[in-house]
């Protein structure tokens, strides 16, 4: 749908969300349960850990955000590769995504800036970071993605970037 609207010039992009929904839903469920469960489990962690005091409960503290900080690149990373490419499988996805937020620290640090920036500078507008904060991070995900030479994720052995 994405390379519709982009390439081909589609207009119904909104309802072709809705459509191309299926078709992601099933091939990306486990890992989005594995994904929430990480998630649980760090949220947890740091709920549990910030009451207590000392160096070791201080250290997993910032060990957790980290982990936390290195998922949201991915994440989106995951989202513009699969939107990119339709016809790959989630395997190849998951490993476009990861040469894709972690192959270039300008990348990764783009699409992280991009997730922070949104709900901040949308605050100006009523429900803005409800209804920006998914999609931004994403569009600009795709800008960065026109502008690097990627490994189509149905050609595994390309790896070179611009």
């Amino acid at each position: 749908m994405l390379r519709a609207w982009r390439a081909d010039g589609e207009t119904r992009t909104f309802t072709g969300v809705f459509r191309a929904f299926g078709t992601y839903v099933r091939p990306l469920l486990p890992h989005a349960l594995a994904s929430t469960a990480g998630l649980a489990l760090l949220v947890a962690d740091i709920a549990f850990l910030v009451g207590r005091t000392g160096g070791v409960a201080l250290v997993l503290v910032l060990l957790a955000l980290g982990l936390l900080l290195v998922a949201v690149p991915y994440h989106v990373a995951l989202a513009v590769v699969a939107g990119t490419y339709p016809a790959g499988t989630p395997r190849a996805w998951v490993r476009e995504a990861l040469w894709f937020a972690f192959g270039s620290v300008s990348r990764g640090t783009a699409l992280l800036g991009a997730v922070v920036a949104t709900p901040v500078f949308s605050l100006v507008i009523p429900a803005g970071p409800l209804l920006l904060s998914a999609s931004v991070p994403v569009l600009v995900g795709l800008v960065i993605l026109d502008q690097t030479v990627s490994p189509d994720p149905t050609t595994p052995d390309q790896t070179e970037d611009a």
